[in-house]
């Protein structure tokens, strides 16, 4: 009696547990299909790509987005389910795009890496078979290619920094040692020790700079001391975010402070100029300066004194620079730093193409500006922050 009922039971159960299932897998099969419907419509309004989270239907505007290695490509409406299927079993994201060239819609599963874990990225990219990761902040896509930048300098194991060692405080070479110092020196320090690399100090100057970036083969992997973000420099090259505003200045001796007002009364035929040739000073000079008498000196770090002694009476410089010359020279004022003739920013510059390298600097400048690093390196080399 008791093995009759026992049976029973179990059979009674068996046919309840079978029919719980197979309700739940048709309630799971049309979820899925509702979700696939939903991704199919957004997609149609987002031809040019998109990452959308099929949890809650909303889009992510911060990670880098990297698609799974899947099988086959899933394309159009009938291609969908499989990908929500997947992305619900994993991290939740489905990406997509439309192909101009055929017209069709593809989908990938999508993982989504903090932003500040590029070189994550590129890993799982890889282990992905990937050919680009996509960041969702800026909207740029990375190339994953044969190597990336942040590849390359890992595998090397050194950092290779462009600078020319002679624009105090930022950048400068001691003749006696060829130790190199100063606040871009000590940012760029930041950048290797997020990669885990050390640091091999290349040096450039300002004639040669746009060329030494742009070299094939590179001579380094980007450079860094008090260059200016500039449009002409944007054409051909990257430049990372602003670490540092910049603007142009003078400084004079200091007898002639009231003497310097005004650029006009810069510009006047008895007023000697001296500029660092082939930068943006002596462009400003002779963009600006029609009247005065313009003499170009080859050593940058050398002009201060040149003032002093009286081999020319102003030099044109960055409100950057002019300070710190004043503090260790009494001989020199800079009588205008607080009105500066320009107002611009200064960052690192790179060949087009190491968008990788570029977003993890930007990350690294990000992290130094809101954990209070900067202002603290402005205080070190007396500048304004």
């Amino acid at each position: 009696m008791k093995n009759a009922f026992l049976s029973l039971f179990f059979f009674i159960y068996t046919i309840a547990f079978a029919s719980c299932s197979s309700s739940e897998n048709a309630t799971s099969a049309d979820s899925l299909q509702a979700i696939a419907d939903k991704v199919w419509a957004f997609s149609q309004s987002h031809p040019d790509g998109f990452t959308l989270d099929v949890r809650s239907m909303t889009e992510p505007t911060e990670g880098i987005a990297v698609s799974y290695d899947l099988a086959a490509d899933h394309v159009d409406r009938e291609g969908l389910e499989p990908i929500v299927a997947h992305a619900l079993r994993h991290d939740g994201y489905v990406g997509g795009w439309r192909n101009p060239a055929d017209g069709k819609y593809y989908f990938d599963s999508t993982r989504l890496v903090d932003e500040d874990s590029i070189d994550v990225a590129i890993a799982f990219g890889r282990a992905n078979k990937q050919r680009a990761i996509y960041v969702l902040s800026t909207a740029t896509n990375i190339d994953l290619g044969e190597f990336t930048a942040i590849e390359r300098i890992k595998e090397r194991g050194t950092m290779q920094l462009g600078t020319t060692g002679d624009y105090r405080p930022l950048t400068y070479r001691e003749p006696a040692t060829g130790a190199y110092w100063g606040y871009d020196i000590d940012v760029a320090e930041a950048i290797a020790q997020r990669l885990s690399v050390s640091t091999t100090y290349v040096p450039t100057s300002w004639p040669t700079l746009t060329a030494d970036v742009t070299a094939t083969p590179q001579l380094f992997d980007f450079a860094m001391g008090g260059i200016t973000i500039t449009d002409k420099r944007l054409e051909t090259m990257l430049m990372s975010d602003s670490y540092l505003a910049n603007g142009k200045t003078i400084l004079c001796r200091t007898e002639d402070i009231a003497r310097f007002a005004s650029l006009s009364d810069i510009d006047q035929p008895d007023v000697r100029v001296m500029v660092n040739p082939g930068g943006l000073n002596e462009k400003f000079a002779r963009d600006s300066l029609k009247h005065a008498t313009i003499i170009v000196f080859g050593q940058n770090e050398e002009i201060p004194n040149r003032i002093a002694e009286g081999d020319a009476d102003v030099m044109i410089t960055e409100i950057t620079e002019a300070p710190w010359y004043v503090q260790n020279d009494s001989r020199l004022a800079a009588p205008l730093l607080h009105n500066p003739f320009t107002h611009g920013h200064i960052g690192a510059l790179m060949q087009k193409g190491q968008e990788d390298l570029q977003h993890l600097i930007n990350r690294v400048i990000l992290k130094l500006k809101s954990d209070g690093t900067l202002q603290q390196l402005c205080e070190k080399y007396g500048l304004s922050y």
